[in-house]
């Protein structure tokens, strides 16, 4: 699907045309330009590839430097390939926001805030074990059981337990294009997308 690198802002809120509060996210989403086109005959399938924001050359490694100069661009620090675009692209064209004047929905892909070893409670929604009185000491956020006895005698594979929770690569269809402000590079997305302030997205139609 065709779509954008972008940027998130933050968070704000809307009004919509009935007077109702409306949270959404704010992206910078693109300019990005073209650094590669990708074809059936060369390398198997069909993409655009486009970079978005700039980086010093200095911080740029060779093979990457001779990349970016031959599609005659400046280096970016963020790469990413996109299919189905419906109009034909050239090594340097610049894609802006303005792809999503028509989208009513878009899919965001992001990393998710990491938040550390939690527990099951917080991780996987569990409810607790046991009542809070009656002589309960400290195991009101426990997971209990976890299934090991004579047989199997194992605990099975992929079993919910406290862990490392966050810092994954999160998808999120079908969220709604509130407003599209081309003169910003701005896209207001309803309700909240994955990642923190400053994160990279990527975004498709």
């Amino acid at each position: 699907m065709p779509g954008l690198l972008g940027k998130k802002i933050g968070m704000t809120s809307v009004f919509s045309a009935d007077g109702k509060n409306v949270p959404c996210t704010v992206i910078e989403a693109g300019p990005c330009v073209v650094t590669q086109i990708k074809t059936v005959e060369k390398d198997g399938y069909a993409a655009v590839q486009v970079g978005f924001q700039d980086k010093k050359e200095k911080h740029t490694t060779k093979p990457l430097m001779g990349h970016f100069k031959k599609a005659g661009v400046t280096p970016k620090r963020h790469l990413a390939e996109f299919k189905g675009f419906s109009e034909e692209l050239n090594l340097g064209d610049t894609i802006t926001v303005e792809l999503f004047n028509d989208a009513a929905y878009v899919d965001i892909v992001g990393t998710s805030k990491g938040k550390g070893f939690q527990g099951v409670v917080k991780r996987h929604g569990f409810g607790g074990v046991g009542q809070t009185t009656h002589g309960q000491h400290n195991r009101a956020r426990k997971p209990g059981s976890i299934g090991a006895c004579s047989y199997p005698a194992k605990v099975f594979k992929g079993m919910r337990m406290a862990g490392q929770m966050g810092g994954d690569r999160v998808t999120t269809h079908n969220l709604q294009v509130l407003k599209v402000i081309p003169e910003h590079n701005l896209l207001l997305i309803k309700g909240s997308v994955p990642g923190y302030k400053g994160s990279i997205l990527i975004i498709e139609k």
